[in-house]
């Protein structure tokens, strides 16, 4: 043998531990793939390693080059033991980056719950599917996908952080969503609509209008924050609002990516503000109802979306407020961009300082 390796000029190479290698792949088997990386007996990979990228190693062909680690330089049967972890690590990287390119839908298995979302197993590496890219039928129960296969769409890739994040959404609400990009086109800012309020939460209400004509008709969802309830300031919106009203809203707003709508009850009248400058001049007088006590003064009500404020030191030291008690003030100081009025009381007896 070795006559013969000396007459054709061919040397045998020797390998070690840790050392990068490059090879053809000879054979596939059900349990292992054998390499040539021009050592005296053919590579082999290990049998976990196998076990762990099952399908990676089935789809590999006779003349595949790949490239490997040498995890054990000479086996007892005289082969070399590869791993070919960043080989398959490489190949499924480039998976990824297809289907973020061409938005592939890929099966991913759902692995544990944690907090803003769902860890999920995908070609042999961790993804993360974020709460709010998770469907209708998952959403708030993200329990239930452990265990399972789910269909996702990769929508962020950073390969250099290993960072790999899926919606679900995408797939199993794509019809609903299409639809709502549809009927979204078909609605116009600034529009006028009749809407059903059929959700509260405490920084507004939720309303539903309905778009298109005919047989194209699509309900959409709306937010009204609560600052835009009314002119008047809203510190409870149930106070004002009751689910199953019909209400009359403005769209002031359209996010195309999220679907989600923006709309206004208040701007669908005129701003009381704009006309305070010319009706609440300095020294005018005023009737008004209390409609808060607090340490700092007593707020008044002068008309729908207008109260100004009797600072604590300027309310006469006799004097007991209520809620609902009318009042009769004069105009100290108007602030227009800060939307803000300074009262004083009229008295009949008129201490310093007041009118």
């Amino acid at each position: 043998m070795e006559e013969l390796l000396a007459a054709t000029g061919y040397q045998l190479k020797g390998f070690k531990r840790g050392e990068t290698v490059k090879g053809k792949v000879i054979e596939v088997t059900s349990k292992t793939v054998f390499i040539d990386i021009g050592g005296k007996a053919e590579a082999v990979v290990s049998e976990q390693e196998y076990e762990l990228n099952r399908d990676y190693f089935r789809a590999m062909k006779p003349g595949d080059e790949v490239t490997g680690v040498v995890l054990i330089a000479e086996n007892d049967a005289g082969q070399v033991i590869l791993s070919l972890r960043r080989a398959a690590a490489d190949s499924r990287w480039k998976i990824f980056e297809e289907a973020l390119a061409e938005e592939k839908t890929l099966t991913a298995r759902g692995k544990e719950v944690t907090k803003g979302g769902l860890l999920v197993e995908i070609e042999g590496i961790t993804g993360f599917v974020p709460a709010s890219q998770l469907g209708r039928e998952l959403d708030g129960n993200a329990a239930a996908a452990v265990g399972k296969s789910l269909q996702v769409k990769v929508i962020e890739l950073e390969r250099g952080q290993n960072r790999l994040v899926l919606s679900e959404k995408a797939v199993s609400d794509a019809v609903e969503m299409e639809e709502r990009r549809k009927a979204l086109s078909a609605v116009q800012m600034g529009g006028e609509y009749e809407g059903t309020v059929v959700g509260m939460v405490p920084f507004g209400a939720f309303v539903e209008i309905k778009v298109g004509k005919g047989k194209n008709v699509q309900s959409l969802e709306g937010l009204v924050h609560i600052s835009e309830v009314s002119w008047e300031k809203v510190e409870e919106v149930n106070k004002v609002l009751k689910d199953g009203e019909k209400v009359q809203v403005q769209v002031i707003g359209i996010d195309e990516e999220t679907g989600k709508l923006a709309l206004s009850m208040k701007r669908l009248s005129a701003d009381p503000w704009l006309v305070v400058g010319e009706k609440y001049k300095v020294d005018s007088k005023h009737s008004g109802v209390v409609t808060k006590i607090a340490p700092y003064g007593v707020l008044v009500r002068l008309e729908k979306g207008i109260e100004g404020l009797i600072h604590a030191s300027k309310m006469p030291a006799d004097k007991a407020f209520s809620e609902g008690e009318k009042v009769e003030v004069f105009v100290e100081s108007v602030d227009l961009d800060k939307r803000r009025l300074s009262l004083g009381m009229v008295l009949t007896s008129k201490p310093v300082g007041y009118k």
